[in-house]
């Protein structure tokens, strides 16, 4: 009865006992002692998982980043300072830390995969478009196979040489007349020739 009242009348000492306890399991697992480190992850470990998982919000990740926060703990357990923390805040704000970085590093990856995913499909765009143009240019060529020397010769001057009519007529020595006529001509037959509107 007197152990009761006095752990009702000392509820935070008690407390306190048992982060002092995680404390002291903390500074000799940093000491290299194993016992004392599987002791603190039984008492830890359900906190740390709660943290994380609230943070990544998926079981799976959750066991993994809590594993990686132990693995931490283990690696860093020499440099504990208790004066600045209990072992349990301590391992709280690793845990937290750590979540939030898997969190950002997924967020990343997801990141990274869409950029290669766009891409991917702009290359392949991009060959999409190439072939295309270079199945377009064939028809092209086989189009003005069809017409006669003199519409080709004009339609050339004109449309892939970016001449007016009036200097395909000087280069021609041909009257203006005469070069509207070859190449309004050559223009019907290759419009007919690649299927198009007029």
């Amino acid at each position: 009865m007197g152990v009761l009242r006095a752990m009702r009348a000392r509820p935070h000492d008690v407390d306190g006992d048992e982060l002092d306890a995680a404390g002291n399991l903390l500074r000799r697992a940093g000491r290299g002692d194993q016992v004392s480190f599987a002791e603190l992850y039984d008492q830890l470990a359900p906190m740390v998982h709660g943290v994380v998982l609230k943070v990544v919000r998926d079981p799976a990740q959750a066991e993994e980043v809590t594993q990686e926060v132990f693995v931490e703990l283990w690696r860093l357990a020499a440099r504990f300072d208790g004066t600045k923390g209990s072992a349990r805040t301590w391992a709280a704000t690793v845990a937290h830390r750590r979540a939030i970085d898997r969190v950002r590093s997924e967020q990343a990856s997801r990141d990274r995969l869409q950029r290669d995913a766009a891409h991917v499909v702009r290359e392949h765009d991009t060959v999409v478009a190439e072939v295309e143009s270079s199945l377009e240019q064939a028809r092209v060529r086989k189009a003005l196979g069809q017409l006669s020397d003199l519409q080709r010769e004009a339609v050339e001057l004109a449309y892939f040489g970016g001449h007016t009519y009036r200097e395909v007529a000087v280069l021609l020595d041909v009257a203006e007349g005469t070069v509207k006529s070859r190449i309004r001509d050559g223009m019907i037959r290759l419009r007919d020739e690649l299927g198009g509107e007029s």
